[in-house]
């Protein structure tokens, strides 16, 4: 692959075309993984914890830590609370 990058997905190598999207890194990696994140079931950061939208492109070497979320909304709020 020509001017590929290398990124990390919750610490596994994916080879992908320059100006990559995380979307797509995720979708490399993982693709039901990838529509948990597209469906707002799971969050994504870098490697400082930070929120990424999932159109931001990446630059070689980005780490991506994609999070499944155990509620997804207030329906799901704990009744005592």
């Amino acid at each position: 692959m020509s001017d590929a990058i290398r990124v990390f997905v919750n610490a596994t190598p994916v080879e992908l075309p320059a100006g990559a999207s995380v979307r797509a890194a995720i979708r490399a990696h993982d693709p039901a993984l990838a529509a948990r994140a597209e469906d707002g079931a799971a969050l994504v950061t870098d490697a400082r914890g930070i929120a990424l939208p999932l159109e931001s492109p990446l630059g070689a070497g980005a780490i991506l830590r994609v999070i499944v979320r155990a509620r997804r909304g207030e329906q799901d709020a704990d009744a005592d609370a």
